[in-house]
């Protein structure tokens, strides 16, 4: 395969991830088998497409700006708390054996698809109410936990992360993506970070899919404003399912 031709089935790719990750959560379920197939080692396939990442927070942000202008407060503290997890999280990835990880890719894609149509048919309730100080400490746990995700693999857990805070916030859709966009981004920036030191980046491929993903995080946050995103979850979930099928196949057999 030429160079060229690499190169653009890197932006395409990226491209596609960033507008699924700025929409739903799911980047690396195209991104991440993508750069398996051009032959990038498992953990470096997510060491690199975590780096690539931060380009789809930044046009994700850009685009975002009025919705994360609503809460501040709430913004910050998910973030910071997600942050802690996520360099934990990107420790336990460096020192933990690349046979181990493979292993365990097709159990966390299958249970994002599970969590994805789970998010489908959970209906927040819109009233007002005082949270207890055990709801607090339980979410910010849960969210805790997530930035160790991000930090270790990531795949989904924007998706993971948008769950629980549509379950425990009163926002529109819009406010509570932006939210989970603006915290990804921030999580995997210092995620990437640990990985430089850590393990080892394919720096020439994020900057063609890192392009691509600016794009498509740029253009999520618009399309969740204006189109129904229903439809297009349903599709990733099952999508999910299939990826996780040929990831555990092709791991176990």
């Amino acid at each position: 395969m030429s160079l060229w031709l690499m190169i653009i089935i890197l932006f395409v790719a990226g491209f596609a991830a960033g507008f699924l990750a700025s929409v739903a959560g799911l980047a690396s379920l195209i991104s991440y088998p993508v750069l398996l197939a051009l032959g990038v080692p498992p953990v470096s396939a997510n060491t690199t497409n975590t780096a690539a990442l931060m380009f789809t927070g930044v046009g994700a942000y850009i685009s975002s700006s009025n919705e994360l202008r609503s809460d501040h407060k709430t913004t910050w503290k998910v973030a910071i708390v997600a942050l802690v997890g996520g360099v934990i999280g990107a420790i336990i990835l460096a020192v933990s054996p690349a046979s181990s990880f493979e292993k365990i890719v097709p159990f966390l894609i299958f249970g994002a698809g599970l969590l994805m149509l789970w998010n489908q048919y959970h209906q927040p309730s819109s009233k007002k109410h005082n949270e207890s100080t055990l709801v607090t400490v339980l979410k910010y746990i849960a969210i805790f936990l997530v930035g160790v995700y991000i930090g270790y693999f990531g795949a989904s857990a924007g998706l993971i992360l948008l769950s629980i805070l549509m379950t425990t916030l009163n926002k529109s859709y819009a406010v509570t993506n932006a939210i989970k966009n603006f915290t990804t981004f921030l999580t995997n920036v210092l995620s990437v970070v640990v990985y430089a030191f850590t393990t080892k980046v394919y720096w020439w491929m994020v900057v063609p899919m890192g392009a691509g993903m600016f794009l498509g995080g740029y253009v999520g946050p618009i399309v969740v404003r204006n189109v129904p995103v229903r439809p297009l979850k349903f599709i990733v979930a099952y999508a999910a399912f299939g990826l996780a099928i040929y990831l555990f196949w092709t791991t176990y057999f």
